[in-house]
């Protein structure tokens, strides 16, 4: 039991950011929140193996991680099954809430993200391929060091290097469109 209470109290204070990183590597709240729960179980029954000098929220991004890849190969291995019950349900959905109905019932704090962040901007980092969005996602967004990604990822930091350097060139050329459009590149002499 001392066990559980300790797992809770030194875990629990990472399940937000973990959430938050699952929700952009799936790009869907019901994947997120199931490899999440799957990441909290693994990380509670492997929770004896965790060595303390080890850094404790790269140990759980590095199970997130790991669950996330995991469930990308089965997805992939198994198409999706459409059951004409939901898809009737969300047509009849779509109907009833008008596009009025739907901003009205945004939270300010998705309205003001949405204002700053463009989708253009998020597109553009959701198609990168996997082997760079992760570790962009990681390094930009959440803040870990390239150690830290190597650890979570288990591969050399000279791999993060590259795939961070590869994804930010590709991130790059994706947008310099939009920048153009914006006004927001410098004037090229």
């Amino acid at each position: 039991m001392a066990d559980q209470e300790n797992f809770e109290r030194d875990t629990m204070e990472f399940a937000p950011q973990l959430y938050s990183a699952a929700l952009r590597m799936t790009r869907n709240p019901a994947d997120a929140e199931d490899i999440l729960r799957e990441t909290f179980l693994k990380a509670y029954r492997s929770h004896h193996t965790f060595q303390e000098e080890t850094n404790l929220k790269t140990w759980l991004y590095r199970i997130l991680t790991d669950n996330y890849i995991n469930q990308y190969h089965q997805k992939a291995r198994h198409p999706d099954e459409v059951d004409f019950d939901d898809l009737e349900d969300l047509y009849l959905y779509r109907r009833i809430c008008s596009s009025e109905t739907r901003e009205s019932s945004r939270s300010g704090e998705e309205k003001a993200l949405a204002s700053i962040v463009d989708e253009d901007v998020k597109r553009s980092v959701d198609e990168l391929p996997d082997n760079f969005r992760v570790p962009v996602l990681l390094a930009d967004v959440e803040g870990f060091s390239y150690k830290e990604i190597a650890d979570i990822m288990d591969v050399p930091i000279g791999t993060v290097v590259s795939r961070l350097h590869r994804g930010r060139k590709a991130l790059e050329k994706a947008l310099w469109g939009y920048a153009s459009e914006r006004g927001l590149r410098g004037s090229e002499e």
